[in-house]
């Protein structure tokens, strides 16, 4: 049977089983990833996946069921059990089936020659890494970490109204962690790219940027505890944003999980902020015509000028909040239910270059990175405790690396006191992104 026979043959079933209305969604793709160690090859490994989810009205209520057999007993299974799930499911909100919208964007985030390299030229990159940055310095003396990772997918969704939809994409991910050593003092430092066109992966400056990062934290220290001004690097507000990114969500809202709750058209932020939610940004990682629930997606501002404008809906939590949906439904995977979730979620970015944000500074703090998220953040208050590394700035230059201090807030407050974005926006590994951000004072435990 083939998949166009199993689409068809799962629609008709699932009308003759008195499912009032059916959405098939298809999801397929292909993974490889490598790590070089010491110059060999390790954690190799290709993968290959392609499943299905039939969501179905039934009664009024909404039925999942998923698999990966594509074959006539999966026919009747599936439909079976999307009526089980619908009699058993104890949510009461009205759920539809999308019946589509009139025009989609065009979204183009599939490059066939990434797909065409060879697996030798991706071993190649990674090894070329780890020799040029132990290359650079003989205190470079190791790499603690050296990955490429590519993939490739297509989603599809198929409904009962006529509704066919599908979309393309695929990228390569390289990420090198290069260990620095001197005397007893050991640092650490990453070089990171990602991209649709392998001939922008380039050995030389990844590894470049891994050593420099090791090598100027050799000898950083704490400074001493204290209020101080300080900007958020690019490669580190993201991963706050992210953090905080389900308090956009409008349904943890209508959870009670987001202090945003009926905030719209308030300022909840300093007039510098504007919060982007854009799935048509060109090369974005999370770019996409249509969200999970086929509703074509466009660009929009959750925060403009410091004002909420909207929280991020699906069909289900638009209409609990007599909104139309902001085409942000998502699905972490082919067999997951439908929640909300941003695509490519960013600040705007501003006129000024960090450098010119670290002049208006003067003397203070940049924070180039945070850890300890998932204990030291609470999603739902905004108050966040994290370990922090980053460097001083002194008469508007960088000056020494600083590591071994906690940094402290409210990420609601954060949003109120920034002064200003700079305009090199950056996305570090994932749909969400940032540029540098003056974020005014912050709070400093350390030596």
């Amino acid at each position: 049977m083939t998949v166009e026979q199993f689409i068809q043959a799962l629609l008709d079933e699932a009308k003759k089983q008195g499912i009032e209305a059916a959405e098939i969604y298809l999801s397929s793709g292909d993974s490889f990833r490598a790590m070089c160690v010491q110059g060999e090859i390790a954690n190799y490994t290709v993968h290959a996946t392609r499943g299905l989810s039939l969501r179905g009205l039934y009664q009024g209520k909404m039925g999942y069921a998923a698999t990966e057999a594509f074959d006539e007993e999966a026919v009747s299974q599936l439909v079976s059990a999307v009526k089980e799930s619908a009699e058993l499911t104890e949510d009461e909100d009205i759920q539809e089936i999308y019946r589509g919208d009139e025009a989609y964007p065009e979204v183009d985030n599939y490059n066939p020659a990434l797909d065409a390299v060879e697996e030798s030229r991706k071993l190649q990159l990674i090894q070329d890494i780890e020799k040029k940055a132990l290359a650079m310095d003989e205190r470079i003396v190791a790499l603690n970490y050296d990955m490429i990772s590519t993939s490739s997918g297509a989603t599809r969704i198929v409904n009962s109204y006529g509704l066919n939809l599908s979309h393309r994409d695929n990228m390569a991910v390289v990420y090198a962690s290069a260990t620095a050593k001197e005397g007893e003092r050991v640092s650490t430092g990453a070089g990171f790219k990602v991209t649709r066109n392998f001939d922008e992966l380039d050995a030389d400056a990844i590894a470049k940027e891994a050593a420099d990062e090791a090598l100027f934290m050799l000898h950083a220290a704490p400074v001493p505890s204290g209020n101080y001004r300080a900007v958020i690097d690019a490669k580190c507000m993201p991963d706050l944003l992210g953090t905080f990114a389900g308090v956009f969500s409008a349904e943890s809202a209508q959870k009670g999980l987001s202090l945003l709750a009926g905030k719209e058209g308030e300022m909840i932020a300093s007039e510098a902020v504007t919060l982007l939610d854009d799935p048509l940004l060109p090369g974005g990682l999370a770019s996409q015509p249509f969200d999970a629930e086929g509703v074509a997606t466009f660009t929009k501002a959750v925060i403009e000028n410091g004002k909420l404008t909207t929280l991020l809906h699906n069909l289900k939590t638009a209409r609990k909040a007599g909104v139309k949906t902001t085409g942000n439904a998502a699905k972490g995977g082919y067999a997951s239910a439908v929640d909300v979730s941003p695509s490519n979620f960013y600040l705007k970015p501003g006129e000024k270059s960090k450098e010119e944000l670290l002049s208006d500074m003067g003397d203070g703090l940049v924070i180039t990175e945070v850890s300890g998220l998932h204990a030291g953040a609470n999603p739902i208050s905004g108050d966040f405790s994290l370990i922090a590394q980053g460097y001083t700035v002194k008469d508007g230059k960088k000056d020494k690396p600083v590591e071994q201090i906690t940094v402290a807030g409210n990420f609601y407050q954060l949003l109120k006191n920034i002064r200003a974005v700079g305009s090199d926006l950056t996305f570090p590994g994932s749909p969400i992104g940032s540029p540098s951000v003056d974020v005014g004072e912050i709070a400093v435990a350390g030596k």
